[in-house]
């Protein structure tokens, strides 16, 4: 499943996403999500089973363990954990579901699928959250003169 750039924009237009797959590690992907977009301005939940904090701000354990006003969650879990973390938030009535690239599962896209949710997948959340910067700058001018960009 390809994602709409309406799809993405909507998605964006929230500025309050719980994310799925932090990490404690600095070095690692999960961190730089968490904190370039927090530093963009978004107000980010972060979710982690194996701490209480990220970055001194506290940690949810799960999905379900969200406020209850959060609609959007980005996934950025190793793939055998994205579908039943797709699973809980379906279930818990989130309605904006972005599967980060290289997480995204066959069975966890399904999951999503006919659920009336807003499901992005296949796209780096940081091409998109503005102002884009570094390297995913670049991929997105590579995407676009490829014409691979999202319609």
């Amino acid at each position: 499943m390809k994602a709409s750039r309406k799809a993405i924009e909507s998605f964006l237009s929230s500025k309050k996403i719980a994310v799925a797959g932090v990490s404690r590690d600095t070095k690692k992907f999960g961190y730089s999500v968490y904190k370039e977009l927090t530093e963009k301005g978004f107000d980010i939940y972060p979710i982690n089973p194996n701490t209480d904090k990220v970055g001194g701000i506290p940690c949810f354990q799960s999905v379900s363990a969200l406020p209850s006003d959060i609609r959007n969650l980005l996934i950025i879990t190793p793939k055998g954990q994205t579908a039943s973390v797709v699973e809980e938030a379906v279930s818990r009535g989130i309605s904006g579901i972005w599967i980060q690239q290289m997480s995204d599962t066959p069975e966890a896209i399904k999951l999503a699928e006919g659920k009336n949710v807003n499901l992005i997948s296949k796209e780096c959340i940081l091409m998109w959250a503005e102002p884009v910067k570094s390297i995913h700058k670049f991929h997105r001018t590579v995407k676009r003169f490829f014409g691979l960009l999202p319609k």
